[in-house]
């Protein structure tokens, strides 16, 4: 299991991040600089709550053509409802869903047909509060030989992943086997603590952490808060990070909940604003994205800025997902589902709102193998208001 810590910038790793080259907007600045540490708690904020090197193109050019400017989305389905506080979603090779409990630890299994629960497990050690509790879920990368749950979820003491053994053939609710702790030491807080994972294209495991509501911890490289991480299926730091010896992928984030991958490998990552930007960024290994100095589109030397941006009353961003040449983020304080059409690494047009106020707050986004969407709603989580039917999963086609 790797233990959290950075060391000191090797001189191989500083040569690496020179070769990946400085995106636009970030002054050319070395991506390992440290910004002077800010220092005080964050106050609540709008949350209410490769086969690939790793290095993401820099270049607006993409294997696909840009999406149309506008694009349509509707639900055809409620696949099923009275979830309580679901935050992660995972697809099994069969299509049907694995969805966690923040409040409650239990991991089910939603069937994609007939849309009935069957508890599979619950995480020991999970203590739920504030925003933590059992946050995201991933699959091995090679589920179909060796099937693995991951999840990342708050405990007593800090956030951390494990990951579990998953056999459907086990009694219900005992399907999962005992939790393998890979990574911990993750800062833990009543606010931001992250907790989306998922396995990138090049099969190394992403996460994306908050900073706890202590806001220098973004800045802090010898922090394993406010950031994205990328490590091994073990908990290793993964071959091709800025550091050789450290998981931290990028940094500078307050409270990142969404992780996605176009299909140039691209990866973007939605992240809570304060009280003036959310965000929707494009990650490149090694960069600072601005928090606290930065929020939004700053344009300061040393930061890089967002693609897109919103008011928090309008999304408070979570879950993201990649699907018909579009970024669909899900909107909790915004109540709405917002389609990002890309044109490589530029929008191809204004981002797009559906859903609004229709299903309340919505909290993970998955896209499916028809080209469509799973969406979750998110009321029963203590910041929303519940109707009897709440919380649910539904099903999106898009355009």
């Amino acid at each position: 299991m790797r233990r959290p810590g950075v060391t000191p910038v090797l001189a191989s790793a500083a040569a690496l991040l020179l070769a990946a080259g400085c995106s636009s907007g970030d002054g050319g600045a070395s991506p390992f600089d440290r910004p002077t540490r800010a220092s005080g708690p964050t106050k609540p904020g709008s949350d209410g709550d490769s086969p690939s090197s790793g290095k993401p193109s820099s270049s607006p050019s993409s294997s696909a053509p840009a999406a149309p400017s506008k694009g349509t989305a509707k639900v055809v389905r409620t696949l099923t409802t009275k979830l309580d506080s679901p935050w992660g979603l995972a697809t099994l090779p069969d299509g049907n869903l694995l969805v966690s409990s923040r409040d409650t630890g239990k991991i089910f299994k939603v069937d994609a047909a007939s849309g009935q629960k069957t508890e599979v497990g619950s995480v020991p050690g999970v203590s739920p509060g504030g925003e933590g509790g059992l946050l995201g879920l991933a699959l091995s990368p090679d589920y179909g030989a060796n099937p693995m749950v991951y999840a990342y979820f708050t405990t007593a003491s800090d956030n951390r992943i494990a990951r579990m053994s998953y056999d459907d053939k086990r009694p219900t609710g005992s399907q999962l086997g005992a939790p393998d702790t890979v990574f911990k030491g993750i800062p833990k807080g009543a606010i931001h603590n992250g907790g989306r994972i998922a396995f990138g294209p090049d099969k190394m495991l992403y996460a994306g952490t908050g900073e706890s509501g202590d806001r220098g911890l973004a800045q802090d490289l010898d922090s394993l808060g406010g950031k994205v991480l990328r490590m091994t299926p073990e908990g290793e730091p993964a071959h091709g990070n800025p550091q050789a010896d450290s998981v931290v992928y990028s940094y500078g984030h307050r409270n990142v909940q969404g992780l996605a991958w176009d299909m140039d490998k691209r990866l973007w990552a939605s992240e809570f604003g304060q009280d003036t930007w959310d965000e929707l960024n494009l990650i490149r290994p090694g960069k600072n994205y601005g928090w606290p100095e930065a929020e939004g589109k700053a344009g300061k030397e040393g930061f890089v800025d967002p693609v897109e941006q919103w008011k928090p009353k309008d999304a408070s961003p979570s879950g993201i997902a990649y699907a018909k040449g579009s970024i669909w983020m899900a909107g909790l304080r915004g109540e709405r589902l917002w389609r990002i059409p890309l044109d490589g690494t530029r929008p191809a047009g204004k981002p797009q709102s559906f859903l609004d106020g229709k299903y309340g707050r919505l909290r993970s986004v998955v896209a499916t193998d028809d080209g469509g969407l799973w969406v979750t709603t998110s009321n029963t989580d203590g910041r929303g208001k519940p109707g009897k039917e709440d919380d649910r999963i539904l099903k999106l086609e898009i355009s």
